[in-house]
């Protein structure tokens, strides 16, 4: 449970958080550990708590699944983005049960994703879980309008309200949405927990009882590691204040690159954790960057901004001899063991919490998103012009050029900078693959971090940290042309539609690079043309 860790000191750190009582008093919502206001702060510490309020409605959650199981429901499709989506990956991806539904996450605007997950899914029986903390999330509203379309026309309207779930904060628009339609359910979640740090309340555990995940004994290990990080524990035996103390201290001494490796039964779970850290600590020009299944090397290829974090489960020695390679070099290497998969359920809780205090390290808000908004607001700009004239703003976009690509990084790069890959690309798995290559490639060539994500995803992933930290990123864009575009109805039960699925993400992609040029980041666009896979084959070395 403790984690253990080489080639660190933490001990001023330790010596910090145990002198201005950090743990204590963050158990005490006391929000001047990080901001003199309370704003975004005293409203977002619900996480602390949740795995125990949650287990009076494990009864519900399971009835609800029984009932659906018993009327012939056996997949379930759950429309949401970021905090609302991530999470239910990990337990869709990590627990496979017979007892349960099959489980898949639509996060992607590109038209193929949304056609490959019609064409997976029979709407008679499917359940569709829209998931929204705020309730309006464009992304997820316009999945709503067309797949209840899309049921309506297969079964007819007065069924489709059956195969649609909510969950989302009182008082939100999808309540009233929900109300409307006829749902079958709505899931009102605690309003005091942010997205990122929902994995353990309704937008986590619904899915997870979905698929059949034990709830009781998931929240059995949160609550074990959250008494264990409680307030009264000593700091040197308390995981989180370890783990934070970790994070922060390494960040400030320049190795802000931490790098996830894990045993291949929870390789999805860094996926969760990328968001949490991201979001939460790339603000007032600092950040902590998390790097997500970007394949180990040798020590040549990394910089002195490495920290390596190894999530390993018992007896698992897949990464062991790489890792030991590297901590031989000098990189720090923190591992965390775990004793099974449902060992997840205190790894939620332990990543909150060391990301809160990590933030106390950092001296800023780990609980707003402040730069999230710049590139949502260019976005929405974008569509506004593409309703008032029937198109979208040229952007300044190259064909694909292996020596482009080269030359944009060689002179943008910085030390201490990062190489981040952005696909607003149908994500299958032969384009990931081609995008794996092309990232290690750089990363090998430059000795330089690289991060890749399908957008519009990590929008609310890594959105933040590219534009509030230091600015050392440079970004590769990559769009292209859909096979076949998708229309997004303008309300659902009704046929009229102004605007595509690929217009939203193309606008999307552009509010994105305009975002990242006004805060001073490097942008290149590669426009990737009618044949992607073609196109990325263009840039492998």
């Amino acid at each position: 449970m403790q984690p253990r860790y080489t080639n660190a000191n933490i001990e001023p750190a330790l010596d910090d958080l145990r002198q201005n009582k950090i743990i204590p008093r963050i158990w005490a919502h006391d929000h001047t550990v990080w901001k003199p206001e309370p704003d975004e702060i005293t409203n977002r510490l619900g996480w602390l708590r949740v795995h125990q309020h949650m287990r009076q409605e494990i009864p519900r959650l399971e009835a609800f699944t029984a009932d659906l199981c018993a009327a012939g429901y056996t997949h379930a499709l759950l429309l949401g983005m970021g905090g609302s989506s991530l999470a239910p990956e990990v337990f869709s991806r990590t627990f496979k049960s017979s007892s349960g539904l099959q489980l898949s996450v639509l996060d992607s605007t590109d038209p193929g994703a949304v056609l490959a997950a019609t064409a997976a899914h029979n709407p008679a029986h499917t359940l569709y879980i829209v998931a929204t903390k705020s309730g309006g999330t464009a992304e997820t509203l316009s999945f709503f309008k067309y797949y209840y379309n899309q049921v309506a026309e297969a079964l007819g309207a007065p069924q489709a309200g059956a195969h649609f779930a909510a969950i989302t904060d009182p008082g939100s628009k999808l309540v009233e949405i929900a109300a409307q339609h006829h749902f079958r359910a709505t899931f009102l979640n605690d309003p005091n927990i942010g997205g990122r740090y929902s994995a353990l309340s309704f937008f986590g555990l619904l899915p997870a009882a979905l698929v059949g995940v034990d709830l009781r004994r998931l929240l059995d290990r949160a609550e074990a590691m959250a008494q264990a990080c409680g307030p009264e524990t000593p700091l040197a035996e308390n995981p989180a204040a370890v783990l934070g103390a970790l994070l922060g201290q390494l960040a400030l001494a320049g190795r802000d690159k931490v790098t996830f490796v894990a045993s291949p039964a929870i390789h999805d779970f860094p996926n969760w954790v990328e968001q949490l850290i991201a979001e939460s600590t790339g603000k007032e020009g600092r950040g902590i960057l998390p790097v997500v299944a970007e394949p180990l090397g040798a020590p040549t290829v990394y910089g002195g901004d490495r920290v390596f974090v190894h999530l390993r489960l018992e007896e698992d020695e897949t990464h062991a001899a790489a890792l030991a390679t590297l901590e031989a070099a000098g990189h720090p290497v923190i591992t965390l063991q775990l004793a099974d998969r449902y060992d997840l359920g205190g790894q939620f809780f332990l990543w909150e919490l060391a990301t809160a205090v990590a933030g106390y390290r950092l001296k800023i808000n780990p609980f707003d998103q402040p730069n999230v908004e710049s590139a949502k607001i260019l976005a929405r700009e974008m569509v506004k012009a593409y309703m008032k004239s029937g198109a979208l703003p040229q952007g300044e976009a190259l064909p694909p050029s292996r020596d482009a690509l080269d030359s944009f990084v060689a002179n943008a790069l910085t030390p201490g900078g990062y190489i981040a890959f952005q696909a607003y690309l149908h994500p299958t798995p032969e384009a990931e693959s081609l995008l794996q290559h092309i990232r290690q490639a750089r990363r090998d060539a430059f000795k330089a971090a690289t991060t890749l994500g399908f957008g519009p995803r990590f929008l609310h992933s890594t959105g933040q940290l590219h534009k509030g930290d230091a600015g050392k990123g440079v970004f590769i864009q990559f769009v292209s042309n859909p096979a076949q575009d998708v229309p997004i109805p303008d309300r659902a039960g009704a046929s009229a539609s102004r605007m595509s699925f690929n217009t939203l993400k193309k606008a999307q992609a552009l509010g994105d690079a305009q975002a990242l040029r006004q805060s001073g980041r490097a942008v290149l666009t590669f426009d990737l043309g009618d044949d992607p896979l073609e196109g990325l084959r263009m840039l492998l070395p």
